[in-house]
């Protein structure tokens, strides 16, 4: 493990007027935090955090940030609290490691409802303070660097995980080199048979054609001198997870395959730049449409570069990017760039972009009203499309994603262009409106009063704004038309067992099923969003029974994430139908308590451990327990009618326990199965209604907190 000593030793590099005392201080108090807690690996934890710090201190970040990654795991693992952590540390760094604890907690493999709002939850913590979402990031790289020592099947789940939402996150924000080390670590976890594919064919390839890098290098500095250029010249070969992607995209195998190694030449000025590229085109032929000046027009990042793609020796292809030695520290660090330090102070950088603008503004502009699945489209079109440039007449530069249309120009410039456009004329020429723009290009969208977007634009469109906007205004549009079917489907679904399709009715069942009104109901069954079957079955489950299947314990709860188990708090004993939240416990899955538990305010102080849940719809299984105090009249045969009245309303009696026994009555707690809170009201009914039961009520008991509740092992960082 690094030591303190070594750490400081890094960042004074970089940092001479570093606060040691504070660094010492982080270390200490980590370090006694984690003490006896080990990796799967049996390193001891404290290790992790140390490598997360030893990573931010080689992007030349600030003292708050490393301590924060000294520290990003005490909150949630161990037995400081945000008060302690404020205490010694400050407030600034206390709400870092609040924030990266609940970026950790955000479950982004479960469902995708919960993904989609695991989504927004990113972003807005991501625009509060970016250092949250560096720390997170580091975080995440070292995990996957050690991720050997987990369970194959959770070495798989990290990785996907990585693959689809870290990698692209961290090349969004600039940290391209932080991408690429990402996306090849998954690689070597999800297809570990074709990243050794390609590194054999590497070998063959160094060992039939030489040194390629090097003599590609060399020419490259010849041409350079010759034109009195200063610059560094550098190579590398491609990682082999980028060239299995061009593999796939392009359907071509490794021998036919050209541009695997790439260059970079880092001059001085910006002038040097165009120079550089005068002088390799002179000296090899480029190759038509791979030229792209990101200097003219930066990436929204900052990103900075020229790249270009030549043949170089024996017919091979090379991209060669070209850039200043200020735009390749932003092209290196990306965010980082925004706390980085150079001999104790602040690195001013002209070409730095805070990517929380772009954050801000996709947050800004997704409905916030919209299905799931339309904001996790919407949330990736943005993380993994490049972008192309394009022009209004007057000259005004778009910004939109490869593969944009005149569609997606349209609603960049608004919604009402968009909304009204009937055509496109793209350098001056008339063009249908699935046309794929292309950098430089100018256009103009014609319009015209009463137009109202098709439904053929949703696949058409590229932009997740341009798609939300469709289909708000094709719902609105439908919405008429779409309740009036629905009601004509309620009454048919109604009538089908037996029962009318009332205002009351319907009005129960939006209520149930988490719906505004009766209208939004209705306009959902029209369009096919819900069934007549779900709608009846929200107030009639016991109708639904005869025809489906009843729900497994085991599946009943919404909201966990994979693999996670549950268990319902002994305390509050919740059924389906009732408001629900979980308390996680480490080692222990989640613990299912009701909404009203009194157990809950323990857990006031720690909300990054609550879990929305809610029970699945349908019909469950008689088999959630609920204990009864109940007292009754000291009679013959009044204990046989209590039995019969329960057994009448199918439910069973689990246990029987006699707690006071007086010369005129009995009081006693009864453990009743059931189905859900409706089965419980019937019960709870006909009990009270029988004139030998003086009171009946549920008993709860806040002591009783479930097998959780001792905690356990903690999870791997």
């Amino acid at each position: 493990m690094t030591s303190v000593d070594e750490l400081i030793a890094r960042v004074r590099t970089y940092n001479p007027k570093t606060n040691q005392t504070l660094l010492h201080e982080a270390f200490a108090f980590g370090k006694a935090m984690h003490e006896g807690q080990f990796r799967h690996s049996g390193e001891p934890y404290f290790s992790h955090p140390v490598a997360v710090a030893m990573i931010l201190a080689e992007q030349q970040m600030d003292d708050a940030t490393l301590v924060t990654a000294l520290l990003h795991d005490t909150i949630e693992d161990t037995k400081a609290s945000f008060a302690e952590v404020e205490k010694r540390f400050g407030r600034e760094i206390a709400e870092l490691v609040d924030g990266v604890t609940k970026l950790t907690n955000l479950q982004l493999t479960s469902t995708q409802s919960k993904q989609a709002e695991n989504f927004r939850k990113l972003f807005m913590a991501t625009s509060r303070d970016l250092r949250v979402t560096l720390v997170k990031l580091a975080d995440r790289l070292h995990n996957m660097r050690t991720i050997k020592s987990m369970r194959p099947e959770k070495q798989v789940q990290k990785a996907r995980e990585t693959m689809d939402i870290f990698a692209p996150l961290a090349g969004r924000m600039g940290m391209q080199w932080m991408r690429e080390e990402l996306e090849d670590l998954s690689f070597k976890v999800l297809n570990a048979d074709g990243r050794n594919s390609i590194i054999r064919r590497f070998i063959t390839l160094q060992r039939e054609s030489g040194d390629v890098l090097q003599k590609i290098t060399t020419d490259m500095r010849v041409e350079l001198d010759k034109a009195d250029i200063q610059a560094e010249v550098g190579g590398r070969a491609k990682k082999p997870y980028s060239i299995w992607r061009k593999m796939q995209e392009k359907d071509q195998g490794f021998s036919r395959l050209s541009d695997i190694y790439g260059f970079r030449v880092i001059v001085a000025t910006e002038a040097d730049c165009y120079r550089a590229l005068g002088a390799i085109h002179q000296r090899w032929r480029a190759v038509p449409g791979r030229f792209k000046d990101y200097i003219s027009q930066p990436k929204s990042n900052g990103y900075r570069s020229i790249h270009t793609t030549v043949s170089g020796r024996d017919g091979k292809q090379v991209e060669v990017q070209i850039r200043t030695r200020e735009m390749h520290e932003v092209a290196e660090t990306g965010v980082a760039a925004h706390w980085s330090y150079k001999n104790g102070e602040r690195v001013e950088n002209r070409f730095a972009v805070d990517p929380v603008q772009w954050i801000s503004a996709l947050t800004e502009r997704l409905d916030e009203d919209q299905d799931h699945d339309e904001f996790l489209e919407a949330v990736k079109l943005e993380m993994y499309q490049d972008q192309v440039f394009c022009f209004t007449p007057k000259g005004d530069v778009i910004k939109l994603p490869r593969g944009a249309t005149p569609i997606d120009f349209a609603y960049a410039i608004h919604t009402r262009i968009g909304a009204a456009c009937v055509g496109a004329k793209v350098d001056g020429l008339r063009v249908p409106l699935w046309t794929r723009l292309k950098n430089g290009q100018s256009v103009e969208i014609i319009t015209a009063e009463g137009q109202t977007p098709q439904a053929t634009w949703i696949d058409i469109a590229v932009t997740g704004r341009a798609k939300t906007a469709i289909r708000r205004s094709l719902r609105e549009e439908d919405r008429e038309r779409f309740v009036k079917l629905g009601r004509e489907l309620a009454r048919v679904a109604f009538e089908n067992v037996g029962k009318r399709a009332s205002d009351k009715a319907l009005r129960t069942a939006a209520k149930a099923l988490a719906i505004n009104d009766v209208e939004d109901l209705l306009a959902r069954l029209g369009s096919a969003e819900i069934t007549g079957r779900e709608v009846v079955g929200a107030i009639y489950p016991e109708l639904e029974m005869k025809r489906g299947d009843e729900i497994d314990q085991a599946r009943a709860v919404i909201g966990l994430g994979v693999d996670q188990q549950y268990q319902r708090g002994t305390c509050c004993q919740p059924v389906p139908g009732e408001r629900i939240l979980g308390i996680t416990f480490r080692g222990h899955g989640v613990v299912v308590h009701a909404i009203d538990c009194a157990a809950l305010a323990d857990y006031e102080e720690q909300p990054e451990r609550w879990m929305d849940l809610h029970w699945k719809d349908g019909v469950h299984k008689p088999v959630y327990t609920v204990t009864f105090d109940v007292t009754i009249a000291n009679d013959a045969g009044v204990l046989g009618r209590i039995c019969t009245l329960i057994g009448e309303q199918n439910a069973n009696i689990s246990d029987l326990r006699f707690i006071d026994r007086k010369p005129d009555y009995f009081r006693l707690l009864i453990d009743i199965d059931l189905r859900d809170a409706e089965h419980m009201h019937r019960v709870v009914t006909a009990l009270e209604a029988e004139s030998n039961v003086s009171s009946i009520s549920r008993h709860r008991d806040p002591s009783l907190m479930g097998a959780g509740a001792a905690g356990g092992p903690r999870r791997e960082g």
